[in-house]
């Protein structure tokens, strides 16, 4: 199919994909046409990390082994010859037709927050002088965020599953997530709620600055070990291979770029590296427990009937730890079960949630004096 012609397929179905949400927050009352179309871009955004996990998790990342297409066509109907020679070729690799439509449906769900991302352009642009600027900015610094995602997304492809480049889409997906969080929480449109907001602001800005980090860490090692397929290097819990602490290779470990499988000299990856990403990830979740659990702890502490949706957070925040927890070890336990996996995923994206929705209640301003002095 020429180019062209698939660019266009493949732009009508991202435009038909975006219709339905727009449609649905252009029939509901209550607030404004751009807050809701920010909320909803969370929303279909967390949906995307979550089924960008099935995607991984049920090998269905090459389903379509070209980009953005599939063996040059707009979805897997028009493919179905080329899909059953590959699966007729090679019966126990990544091309199905069942993976072949999961990687495309993730693509379709990522052209749609693509093309909400630009009507939330326009609309911000279109409320250029009763808004300003700021509104504007954000979006568009939005909207490149979203295309070097999708670049990640090709490449995750061509370089066939590569696991740095894996991990930095899943990254750059919950970077994304936060972004979106963080514009539409904001009070573009309501001054009075802008005031009340800067009047009230008890949370400490050092610990949640802590807190993010520890956490993007954290969510970095857990995507190093699923992309390298390190969930069952230690297959029981709490030791690893019946000792408190197994063989570790460091350096083969987390070598950052080399092929999926292989080390750096292109041999297969031992399993001492393997052993080594999974048991970081295991260690360095103590601390997280320890950070987030502390910052949930002061959030509550500080509960008011004003601070009311801070208490809402800091609760859903435990919530979401205990299940990080459970998921992780069921991950385990268990041998890798789906929806533990996904439930594991979908709780790292829950949780950068709710660090940004705290920052709404952060006091930065002693952090910037302590900067500055």
């Amino acid at each position: 199919m020429p180019s062209f012609i698939l660019f266009l397929e493949l732009a009508a179905i991202a435009i038909i994909f975006a219709g339905l949400p727009l449609f649905f927050i252009w029939k509901k009352p209550g607030y404004s046409l751009l807050q809701k179309l920010n909320w909803v871009l969370v929303f279909m955004t967390f949906d995307l990390i979550v089924f960008g996990a099935f995607t991984r998790l049920t090998d269905s990342g090459l389903g379509c082994p070209d980009w953005p297409g599939c063996y040059g066509t707009s979805n897997p109907f028009h493919a179905l010859t080329d899909i059953q020679q590959a699966e007729s070729a090679w019966p126990t690799g990544p091309v199905t037709t069942i993976k072949a439509w999961i990687e495309m449906i993730h693509r379709y769900l990522a052209m749609t927050v693509g093309t909400l991302i630009l009507v939330q352009v326009a609309i911000a642009f279109s409320k250029l002088k009763s808004l300003g600027k700021n509104p504007l900015l954000g979006s568009l610094g939005l909207l490149l965020l979203v295309c070097i995602q999708g670049a990640f997304g090709a490449w995750t492809v061509t370089l066939k599953l590569q696991p740095i480049i894996v991990t930095t889409h899943l990254m750059l997906a919950l970077v994304l997530l936060a972004c979106l969080t963080a514009y539409a929480q904001q009070s573009w449109e309501s001054k009075s709620s802008a005031i009340r907001t800067i009047r009230v602001r008890p949370l400490s800005a050092q610990l949640l600055i802590l807190s993010f980090m520890v956490l993007f860490i954290q969510i970095f090692l857990g995507a190093w070990v699923s992309t390298n397929y390190a969930v069952l290097a230690c297959p029981d819990f709490p030791m690893c291979l019946g000792g408190a602490w197994p063989e570790t290779n460091w350096g083969e470990g987390f070598t950052l770029w080399r092929q999926l499988g292989l080390n750096a000299q292109g041999e297969f990856i031992s399993p001492e590296a393997l052993q080594t990403i999974h048991w970081a990830h295991r260690l360095f979740a103590m601390l997280v427990l320890v950070v987030l659990g502390t910052l949930a702890w002061r959030a509550l502490a500080l509960a008011t009937p004003v601070l009311a949706g801070l208490s809402q957070v800091a609760k859903l925040l435990l919530g979401v730890l205990l299940l990080q927890v459970i998921t992780g070890i069921s991950n385990v336990v268990f041998q890798w079960p789906l929806l533990a996996a996904l439930l594991h995923t979908a709780g790292s994206a829950a949780l950068v949630f709710c660090l940004v929705r705290m920052s709404y209640w952060a006091s930065w301003k002693p952090f910037i004096q302590k900067k500055m002095a």
